[in-house]
């Protein structure tokens, strides 16, 4: 997806970097706008994540609305709560899967299904896009601790190449 979104910034480097912020983080383009959710998010702060002005955010941001294609994507985003970090404040689990090919399908099916069949909730499941990530991750946070022995378990899954408990 993102070498198509990609193209349409082809001159334009700067321009891409602010795109692929917002498509990573989920953040929508509506009215000449940024937004988390509902949230109006202010181009010197995106352009301060991307490391560019602000110009550079306002004209990506008309690239972007001036491009039917792209608009149907960046007008839709949403941003996603991701659990990983306060899993542990909860009582939860996090596991880190990391694949031998992130296009091999069924991965998250099979891991997700050993975490299931062991009688462990499933409060979160996200996983990185390829495209956008030099290593993309499924990432689980479960409700209850996972036990050691389903480790060599989800580690003999098709497509995993690690496992790492967070």
């Amino acid at each position: 997806m993102w070498k198509q979104i990609a193209n349409h910034f082809g001159r334009y480097p700067s321009q891409a970097k602010v795109a692929k912020l917002l498509l990573e983080q989920g953040f929508r383009v509506h009215q000449g706008r940024i937004y988390a959710g509902d949230v109006e998010l202010g181009d010197v702060a995106i352009g301060k994540a991307v490391g560019v002005d602000r110009r550079i955010v306002k004209s990506a941001v008309e690239t972007i609305e001036s491009t039917p294609e792209l608009m149907r994507v960046f007008s839709k985003l949403r941003p996603t709560s991701f659990l990983i970090e306060v899993a542990s404040e909860m009582g939860w689990s996090a596991i880190e899967i990391i694949a031998q090919n992130a296009g091999t399908p069924g991965i998250v099916a099979e891991v997700t299904g050993v975490v299931a069949n062991a009688g462990i909730s499933i409060r979160q499941a996200i996983v990185t896009d390829p495209d956008l990530s030099t290593e993309p991750r499924l990432y689980i946070i479960t409700e209850s601790p996972v036990p050691p022995e389903l480790i060599p378990v989800m580690k003999n899954c098709r497509g995993v190449k690690s496992i790492i408990l967070l």
